[in-house]
């Protein structure tokens, strides 16, 4: 066959064929045109810099993975510090008395935290102790372990060990094993000596008084009573922020009450009372900011009192756990936020880790940071204000846009 000049047209091989099909595919599916892309940039800390830990946070929510979320969750707490009503229009609606950009800037987040009772045995007791000692928390949500461990801590000391300690050793030396903490029985022998006491009195103040106990007012009086600036329940007492544990009888408590009963029968602990309590904390305030640290029933609760209305503003999450098994320790915000726990314009951050690792490296950047420079000023914040109708129909339409 000729070309169009005359000449013989060359013959193409199989092997020119393959390598121009392969080079229009290559173009067309592998190497297709880019869009412009306007997120950051990925860069790690420059440690060409020097050794600044606060830089090396910073770098964090531009390094990727759960770095980045740790920046995120940074910056979702700092949301939560610095939101005031004075940041939203006033409604038409408005009382008089809610007025004034002085009166509005006094109206804060209500900061919720919640966690698990491994914390507590573990050195997280002393961050979670500071944010409670300078009332940087609201409301506290824990398992009995979390309240039970506290105050045993001001009687004996746990200690470390090791993942790999083996069972059996341990438990015929008496000793109980946290993962690679140690426990040893006298703690709890101890612990018995000093909360017996108490539920006597308390027995005592519902029969004389007619006392009705529930276990936020029990564990109160725990704080009261162990009178130790180490403790996380006595700072709760003294800043008189309610620590909620729905599960009190689930561990060494429930021992406790459990033998209590033998010796004198008939001692009450209302947790109707305390369901009504931790919901109103969520219904009557303006803004609330959740941090769940570990999942089963503290973030449960947690979620569920905010799912009263309608979710919370702002929140961050700290688990290893998945969400393949469809338990709720592992679900993500999202799920969350289908069930009117959160809300739908919230920006939630869940950081995949270790509470023990994550923990104190948020405070540092946050809570502690602001109390360093000194701009922490706790005296005088309003936490519970109600919505107006009108900003209640605009709250509602982000939801349900038709209604």
């Amino acid at each position: 066959m000729a070309s169009a000049d005359g000449y013989p047209k060359a013959e193409i091989s199989d092997k020119e064929k393959d390598a121009e099909y392969l080079k229009q595919t290559t173009q067309e599916w592998v190497l297709a045109a880019s869009e412009k892309l306007s997120s950051p940039t990925v860069v790690g800390y420059d440690f060409n810099k020097g050794v600044d830990f606060s830089a090396v946070l910073d770098a964090y929510v531009t390094t990727g993975f759960q770095a980045t979320n740790f920046g995120k969750a940074v910056e979702e707490i700092e949301r939560m510090l610095q939101w005031s009503l004075a940041d939203e229009p006033v409604p038409v609606d408005e009382e008089d008395e809610w007025r004034s950009p002085e009166v509005r800037k006094k109206v804060r987040t209500k900061i919720w935290l919640s966690y698990t009772s491994n914390l507590i045995s573990s050195g997280l007791r002393e961050s979670i102790r500071f944010l409670v000692q300078h009332s940087m928390v609201q409301v506290m949500i824990s398992t009995a372990g979390g309240i039970e461990e506290d105050i045993i801590k001001c009687l004996a000391p746990t200690h470390l060990g090791d993942f790999a300690m083996e069972g059996l050793a341990l438990r015929r030396r008496g000793i109980n094993r946290i993962g690679n903490l140690l426990a040893p029985n006298d703690n709890y022998c101890l612990f018995e000596d000093w909360v017996t006491k108490i539920f006597d009195a308390m027995h005592d103040e519902q029969d004389r008084d007619g006392v009705v106990w529930t276990p936020s007012k029990m564990i109160h009086r725990f704080g009261k009573e162990i009178d130790n600036p180490e403790s996380v329940c006595y700072w709760a007492y003294r800043n008189n922020i309610p620590v909620f544990c729905p599960a009190i009888t689930d561990g060494s408590i429930g021992d406790m009450l459990y033998f209590h009963s033998y010796k004198r029968e008939g001692l009450v602990v209302d947790l109707v009372r305390d369901i009504r309590a931790v919901n109103d904390e969520a219904m009557k305030a303006r803004k609330t900011g959740v941090i769940v640290l570990g999942g089963g029933l503290v973030k449960h609760h947690c979620m569920n009192a905010n799912l009263m209305r309608n979710g919370a503003d702002f929140c961050v999450y700290v688990n290893t756990a998945q969400e393949f098994d469809g338990s709720d320790s592992g679900a993500r915000p999202d799920e969350a936020v289908s069930w009117g726990k959160i809300r739908v314009d919230a920006k939630p951050v869940k950081i995949y880790a270790e509470a023990t690792l994550i923990l104190p490296l948020l405070i540092a950047k946050t809570f502690a940071r602001h109390l360093e420079r000194g701009d922490w000023q706790p005296d005088g914040r309003i936490f519970n204000k109600a919505f107006t109708a009108t900003e209640l129909q605009i709250e509602k339409k982000k939801t349900f846009p038709d209604a």
